[in-house]
C-alpha cells in the first residue's frame, strides 16, 4: 500500500507540474496576465479612430501598468482625448489625469502624453505592489488621421498589438465600425497579420469588420489589422495620394498569405513528424515494458512468499558480544545499504564508547563548568582489535590527534567540519566492511542483495519515466494533441502497473539469512528492552556495569537520551555512582551532548562534500508595446 500511495502522490505532482506550467498567472513570479482584451473601433468620417480597450488583467505585485505608441507622422497625427476608467465588477471609476510623466503612478491617477520625443505614453496606477487582483480597465483615446486616403480605397494598417508589448492574453476580441454602410460587403477587404498565425478576421456587416484570435504569447510578436473600404467615407487632410493601392495590396497580401500557408503546411508537417516519432518511440517502450512486467510476474511467481519470524517483545541480553555498533545498526534495520550521515554520527560516538570500554581511549572531563572533554588515547595502535570498522575510527581520531595522542571533543567536531573528503573516505570504507562481513557471517546473501539492487534500480528508472512524462509533454507542447497525451498516459499506466508487480517481488527478496533474520529480532527485542526496562517492574535490573555495554548500543541505534532517562529512575543516586572512574563515561554522556555532537558534524561535513562535487501605434511599423512597472523593492524596474 505504501507503494501505491508514493505512485498516486508522484502522478498528482505530475499532473500539477503540467498544469502549472500551462497556467498563465504566476502569483511569485509578478506575472501579469489579461484574461480577455477587447477592442471597439469607430473609424470617422474626417480619418481619425476612436479606440475603446477594455483590459480584463490578472495583476500581481505591480504599481503601474502602461500602453506605448511609436510616433511617426506618416502613420498617424497624434493621441488625443485620453480617458482611462476603473470598472471592476461593473462600477465606473474614471482615473485622475496627473498631467505629469512617472515612473510610478499613484493609485488611481493615469498620465497620458509624450514620454520621450518618440513615444506616447498612457499608463496608470493600480497600487498593487505587494498583493494580486483581477481588475477590469476601459481606456479610451482618438488617434488623429488614423485613415490614409488613396485614388480607390481608403486604408486602415494598424498594430493593435505592437511586437514589444510584454503581456499574455487568453482572448482577443475586436469589432471595426467604418462611417457608414458600403453597398456590399465586398467593397471591405480585409486582412489580419499575427505570427503564430492563430487569428481570424470577417467582415460582418455592411459597416463592421470583426477579428479574434486565442492565446497571444507575448514576445516579439504583434496583432495586425489591415482594411480597405470606400474612400468617399472618409475625408483626409494629410495623409492622401492619388494613386490606386489596391493591386499593391493585393500583391503584398498574396504574398503573405502564401509565406503564412507555407508555414501552417510545415507545422503540420512538423506536428504529424513529430506525433509519428512520439508513436514509434512509444510502442517500442510499450513492448519493452509489457516483456518486463510478464517476465516480472513469472519471476514474483516462482518466488513463495516467507513468513517472517514473529518479532520477540524483549530480549534483556547483547545478542553477540563481538558485534561492533556498525554491524549492530546494519543488523538491526535488515537491510544492506549506505549508512546515513546521522548513522554513520551516532556509529562513530557508539563506537568511541566502546573504545573506551577496551581500554584502547578513555575520555577526561578537564572543565566540568563549561563541559570540556578530553579523549585520550592509550594506544599507538588498534592492531588488538579484532574488527576493522573499529579500527578505521581508531585510525581517523589518531589523524585527528596528531602527535598529541589526544584532542578534545570539540576539536574533534571541528576536524570533521573541515575534513569533508576524510570523513567520506571513512564513511565509504565503513559501509564496505560492514557489508562484507555481513555475507562472511552468512547474516546475509550476497546473490539476493544482487537481485534487491536491480529490482531496485529498475524501480528508480521507472520513477525516472514518471517524472519525465510531464517534461515530455511541456517539450512537445507545439503538438500538445490527444494522440501524443495518450501515448505518453499509456507509459504512465504500464510504468505504474510494473512498480506495483516489482514491489511485490521485492518484499519477497530476503537479503538477510535466517540466520540474520533471528540475529535482527534479537537487537530489536534488546532496543525495545532499553526503551522500556524502567516500566517493567524487575525484581532484577542489569547492574549497572552492564549498562556501560548496553549504552553503546543505545547510541548506535539513537535511544541513547532515552536510556539514560530512564537509568536515572531506576538508579535516583546515579550521579553520585558515576563519578566513580570506572563509570565516567556514562557521566559524560549524561552530562554533555556526546551522543548528538559527532551526528551533526558528521552532516554538516558531508553535506558540504555532496554539494561540491556536484501595441499599440499607427501604422504598419509603428506598433508599440503595454506592460507594467514595479516597485524597485519588489524587484520592478
Amino acid at each position: 500500500m505504501k507503494i501505491i500511495k508514493k505512485i498516486a502522490i508522484l502522478f498528482a505532482l505530475s499532473i500539477s507540474f503540467i498544469l502549472f506550467f500551462q497556467t498563465k498567472v504566476d502569483a511569485a513570479s509578478g506575472k501579469l496576465y489579461l484574461n480577455n482584451l477587447d477592442f471597439e473601433v469607430q473609424i470617422n468620417s474626417d480619418g481619425s479612430m476612436d479606440v475603446t480597450e477594455i483590459w480584463d488583467i490578472n495583476i500581481s505585485n505591480t504599481n503601474t501598468l502602461y500602453k506605448t505608441f511609436r510616433m511617426d507622422s506618416t502613420k498617424f497625427l497624434g493621441i488625443y482625448d485620453v480617458t482611462v476608467e476603473d470598472i471592476t465588477n461593473g462600477q465606473e471609476k474614471y482615473l485622475t489625469n496627473t498631467q505629469t510623466w512617472k515612473n510610478h503612478l499613484d493609485k488611481d491617477t493615469y498620465y497620458a502624453g509624450i514620454r520621450d520625443y518618440q513615444t506616447y505614453e498612457i499608463s496608470w496606477g493600480v497600487g498593487l505592489d505587494n498583493s494580486r487582483q483581477t481588475r477590469k480597465y476601459k481606456i479610451s483615446y482618438k488617434v488623429a488621421e488614423a485613415i490614409s486616403k488613396h485614388a480607390d480605397y481608403a486604408q486602415l494598417y494598424w498594430q493593435f498589438i505592437g511586437s514589444d508589448f510584454e503581456i499574455d492574453i487568453g482572448k482577443i476580441r475586436g469589432t471595426i465600425y467604418l462611417p457608414r454602410n458600403a453597398n456590399t460587403k465586398e467593397d471591405i477587404k480585409v486582412w489580419g497579420h499575427t505570427q503564430d498565425l492563430n487569428g481570424t478576421i470577417y467582415v460582418t456587416d455592411l459597416n463592421k469588420i470583426e477579428f479574434n484570435l486565442n492565446n497571444f504569447n507575448s514576445g516579439g510578436k504583434y496583432v495586425e489589422i489591415r482594411a480597405l473600404f470606400p474612400t468617399d467615407m472618409v475625408s483626409v487632410i494629410y495623409r492622401k495620394s492619388n494613386e490606386n493601392i489596391l493591386g499593391q495590396v493585393i500583391g503584398e497580401e498574396t504574398v503573405w498569405a502564401n509565406e503564412a500557408n507555407q508555414r501552417r503546411q510545415n507545422q503540420i508537417m512538423l506536428q504529424n513528424t513529430i506525433t509519428i516519432i512520439v508513436l514509434i518511440v512509444s510502442i517500442i517502450v510499450y513492448i519493452f515494458i509489457i516483456k518486463s512486467i510478464i517476465k516480472d510476474i513469472k519471476y514474483l511467481k516462482s518466488k513463495p512468499k516467507v513468513n517472517q519470524p514473529q518479532e520477540l517483545k524483549y530480549f534483556r541480553d547483547i545478542p553477540n558480544e563481538k558485534t561492533t555498533p556498525a554491524q549492530a545498526l546494519a543488523i538491526y534495520n535488515k537491510k544492506i545499504k549506505p549508512f546515513s550521515a546521522i548513522e554513520i554520527g551516532n556509529i562513530f560516538s557508539a563506537t568511541l564508547l566502546d573504545l573506551n570500554l577496551k581500554k584502547i581511549i578513555e575520555f577526561e572531563e578537564i572543565n566540568q563548568k563549561r563541559k570540556i572533554i578530553k579523549i585520550k588515547l592509550l594506544k599507538e595502535t588498534a592492531d588488538e582489535l579484532e574488527e576493522k570498522d573499529e579500527k578505521m575510527i581508531f585510525d581517523f581520531v589518531k589523524k585527528a590527534c596528531g602527535k598529541e595522542n589526544e584532542i578534545t571533543m570539540k576539536d574533534l567536531e571541528n576536524y570533521i567540519d573541515s575534513h569533508s573528503s576524510k570523513v567520506e573516505e571513512l564513511k565509504k570504507s565503513i559501509d564496505s566492511y560492514v557489508e562484507d562481513k555481513l555475507y562472511q557471517e552468512e547474516l546475509a546473501n550476497k546473490e539476493e542483495k544482487q537481485k534487491y539492487d536491480k529490482v531496485s534500480k529498475k524501480i528508480s528508472t521507472y520513477i525516472g519515466v514518471l517524472m519525465s512524462a510531464p517534461l515530455v509533454l511541456i517539450l512537445l507542447t507545439v503538438i500538445l494533441n490527444y494522440i501524443v497525451i495518450i501515448a505518453i498516459g499509456l507509459i504512465y499506466i504500464l510504468s505504474i502497473i510494473d512498480i506495483i508487480v516489482i514491489n511485490l517481488l521485492k518484499s519477497r527478496i530476503n537479503v538477510f539469512t535466517k540466520k540474520g533474520i533471528d540475529e535482527s529480532i534479537l537487537w530489536r527485542g534488546l532496543k525495545h528492552y532499553m526503551e522500556d526496562f524502567s516500566l517493567l517492574n524487575e525484581k532484577e535490573v542489569p547492574q549497572i556495569v552492564l549498562w556501560e555495554k548496553f549504552l553503546v548500543f543505545a547510541t548506535v541505534l539513537g535511544i541513547a537520551n532515552k536510556v539514560l532517562k530512564q537509568l536515572k529512575i531506576v538508579y535516583p543516586n546515579i550521579d553520585e555512582i558515576t563519578n566513580i572512574n570506572t563509570y565516567s563515561y556514562i557521566n559524560i554522556v549524561m552530562h554533555t551532548n556526546f551522543t548528538s555532537s559527532f551526528s551533526h558534524s558528521f552532516s554538516r561535513s558531508m553535506s558540504r562534500t555532496y554539494s561540491s562535487s556536484i501595441g499599440m501605434g499607427g501604422g504598419f511599423s509603428a506598433g508599440g508595446g503595454g506592460g507594467r512597472r514595479r516597485r524597485s523593492a519588489a524587484g520592478g524596474r
